[in-house]
Parts: C-alpha cells; structure tokens; sequence
C-alpha cells in the first residue's frame, strides 16, 4: 500500500492512500466503511500489520461514488513528511557501503577498513522535513553541506534481542531520507551537530508497506544536484543489510513502532570527489529510491 502524509488549503496534517491515481483520506474512508480508521501515520502503524489487510479488504468493498468525497488529485494536496514528528530520533547507519568506506576515509578522517559492526548514530524529529521544501543552510554553521540518498526503514511492532531471520517481520514500511551533512560540523568526531540540524532529514515522499516493497536487498537508490546525476547504486551492496542492522540495533536498545532507521548512503557524496562538491542557495536535490519516488528539496540560505 502506496500511503503519505498530506494536508489541503482547508485541514492540518492528515493521512492518506494512493487508490486508483487519487489520495483517499484514511480517517474518512473509515467513517464511510464504519470502521474506524487513524488520521495519522504514527497512529495506523500503532494498530499493526493486521491493519493494512483490513484496509485492502475494505477497498474492494467499498462503493466507488462513495470515495469521491473523500479523495483529492494529487494536485488538490501538498504533500508532508509520512512521520512529519517521529517519537525519537532517527537511527542513522554510517559507513553501511563498501565505496562509501573508501571515499570517507579518503576525505573526512574515517577508517578505511570496514567497520565490523554497524556504526550508529541520530538525528532528531527536528530534522525531520518534506518534498518540496528547503533545505536550511546556516552558512554561520557550515560551509559544507552535503548529500546522501538513503532507504528508511519503518519499524512496526516491538522488538527486543530480534533474530535476523526474522526481522523483515517487524518492518511496517519503507521511505526515503536524504540525510543531509554539513561535513565541517562534526566535534570529536560525533556526528549529530554535523547531521542533526534543522531540515537536515528531508523524507518521503510515500511511505510503502511491507507487503508491497518487497524485498529491500535489491533495489537501486540515486541522487541528482541541479539534474546532474551524484549518486548511483543498490541496496545489494550494503554492508549490514536491514536484517543485520534491526539484529543489532535490537541488541542494545528496544525498537518500537514508528521508528525509524536510515540503513546509509553508497558512494558518490559531496565530500568524496575530487575536487570535493557543495550544495549551495538555490541548489535543487533529488533523492530516488526505486518503488517508493522521489525526493524533491532546495537549498536555502538562512543567516540567524
């Protein structure tokens, strides 16, 4: 199931799904089915997995006269973030591509061999921002921002000490992130001034269950700075797959639904050319994630 996060000239942030080419207004369509439905996203993955078969079973049901009003064309609505405000931060997985190793280590003082374990860090619900907004670059902060196109992981129940064999199973969806870096921010060398600025998460645009992605050990991921192409590669050549990572993250603290894992970005960054590459005011970045869309944002020059 194709869904996103929406809101119209005339309602606040709502929860929707693509049916038929038109979004239809989750919370609605229940009133209209007399079953109720959350008008949010955190909410629908609250009720678990079982929920999106009930809805699906629903739509085959459902009268079509009666979904027209409650649906919008896409162009009737502004797209948000599908978790505008995560509960927590969002997990960030560095160094999860073999060439991005490489890179990194060239440029920015990281190791060139491969971690042997997942290397963790955060970003906080206030980076968190959607397609087709800006991007804020505090030049007071950084002068150098830069890129990474990444799959998200969406997690829907509960887990402690997950086995990897089974941890697809607690995956409720998957996004997009740009886990945006300003590359001369890190301190000590922790990473969350460097990655945890304001509007420095932009995701979506839809959220893909489970069932419908598939399996997300194949899929190719790309990014373009002003249509020039920066990025491009697959999720096959991850270091720690997403099995692995929910494995290990499960292992030192307890994920719940809602949250959020950014599993990486492959070579290809700003930091990493030669010579090394920038995104300035006025720059427009496009982050692609097979099956989900694309990801649309622009930089801003902000001086606080």
């Amino acid at each position: 199931m194709k869904l996103l996060t929406y809101q119209t000239q005339n309602s606040g942030a709502r929860l929707g799904l693509i049916h038929q080419n038109t979004v239809v207004d989750i919370a609605n369509f229940g009133d209209v089915m007399q079953f109720s439905l959350p008008d949010s996203m955190l909410g629908l993955i609250d009720r678990g997995h079982e929920i999106i078969g009930e809805i699906e079973a629903l739509l085959q049901k459902v009268d079509p006269g009666d979904l027209k009003g409650i649906s919008f064309a896409m162009d009737e609505i502004t797209i948000l973030a599908p978790i505008p405000k995560p509960r927590k931060n969002i997990i960030g997985i560095g160094l999860n591509y073999t060439e991005h190793v490489a890179e990194s280590a060239r440029t920015l003082d990281t190791s060139k061999e491969l971690p042997q374990q997942p290397v963790i860090f955060s970003k906080p619900p206030t980076t968190v921002t959607a397609t087709n907004t800006y991007i804020l670059h505090n030049t007071k902060l950084t002068q150098q921002l830069d890129w990474e196109v990444e799959l998200a992981v969406v997690i829907g129940k509960k887990g402690k000490y997950v086995k990897k064999e089974e941890a697809l199973d607690y995956v409720f969806g998957y996004t997009i992130i740009n886990d945006i870096s300003a590359r001369d921010c890190r301190r000590a060398g922790q990473w969350i001034v460097s990655k945890g600025q304001d509007t420095f998460a932009p995701m979506g645009p839809l959220l893909i269950t489970a069932d419908e992605f598939g399996d997300p050990h194949n899929v190719n991921l790309s990014l373009k700075v002003n249509g020039v192409e920066k990025q491009n590669s697959n999720t096959s050549f991850m270091l720690f797959n997403v099995n692995e990572l929910i494995e290990d993250l499960s292992t030192v603290f307890t994920l719940e639904p809602g949250d959020i894992i950014a599993t990486g970005t492959p070579a290809g960054v700003g930091a990493g050319r030669n010579p090394q590459e920038w995104m300035w005011d006025g720059d427009v970045v496009e982050a692609t994630v097979e099956g989900i869309g694309t990801l649309v944002n622009t930089v801003k020059e902000i001086t606080p």
